[in-house]
């Protein structure tokens, strides 16, 4: 398989190259792209010098504009398998291989850290959330989700295709499955181990988890009317 790493990134100049050099450690047959979200720091020079390809927003987009930016990519350069890792570390790369050996069993693969126990421990008010989202998403798909938050995760040809063009643009990890699902795709979680941040600090304020909470669920709820099932290639 033909397959890129897609690395969100804003201000991560502390970290980046470490998860870079962690990727090419534990598989060195992928390619590389951070889109560098409009950073003020030196993000962008520390990526370069790690041996990523880097593409330069010219401002912050955000986390979904910046993903669909890779999605783009990996659509133009005809990857056949799209994963998309954080920047800061949260993500082992040594767990990459448990998802690429999962595709053939659907259209993306999630890494969860509930399907099976493992040692990630989070927040009450953070699992209130996830477990919130899991349900909520189970409920729509009719499928059962553990982890609808994570943002570690592989896509096959038909995923990029959708997601270059569609991708939600704030706090995208819970709807983009629900628009998967409204188009027919199949999902599946793995277990995979995660750790805390490895620098920098959660954007993610009391205050911003209850307006997360409230946006990203009227916005899965009207994405489960909006979406139906499309025929691929339209």
């Amino acid at each position: 398989m033909k397959v890129l790493v897609i690395i969100p990134a804003y201000n991560e100049e502390r970290s980046i190259g470490q998860v870079i050099a962690d990727i090419k450690q534990y598989t060195p047959e992928v390619d590389i792209v951070v889109v560098n979200d409009g950073s003020t720091d030196a993000t962008e020079a520390a990526a370069k010098q790690a041996g990523a390809e880097v593409l330069t927003l010219p401002f912050n987009v955000g986390i979904g504009g910046g993903m669909q930016t890779g999605y783009l990519y990996a659509k133009q350069h005809e990857y056949d398998v799209a994963v998309q890792m954080d920047a800061d570390g949260q993500h082992p790369a040594e767990e990459l291989p448990k998802l690429l050996a999962a595709m053939n069993e659907a259209d993306l693969v999630i890494g969860s850290r509930y399907v099976e126990e493992s040692s990630y421990r989070s927040s009450k008010m953070r699992r209130i959330g996830m477990i919130f989202f899991s349900k909520l998403v189970s409920m729509l798909t009719k499928e059962k989700f553990t982890d609808t938050t994570s943002g570690f995760r592989a896509a096959n040809r038909k995923v990029i295709d959708c997601y270059a063009r569609y991708y939600p643009m704030d706090y995208p990890e819970v709807e983009s499955i629900v628009y998967l699902k409204r188009n027919g795709c199949r999902v599946v979680e793995v277990g995979t181990e995660m750790r805390e941040r490895q620098s920098g600090k959660s954007s993610i304020t009391p205050i911003r988890s209850a307006y997360y909470m409230i946006k990203v669920t009227l916005a899965v709820m009207m994405c489960a009317l909006r979406y139906r099932e499309v025929r691929p290639n339209t």
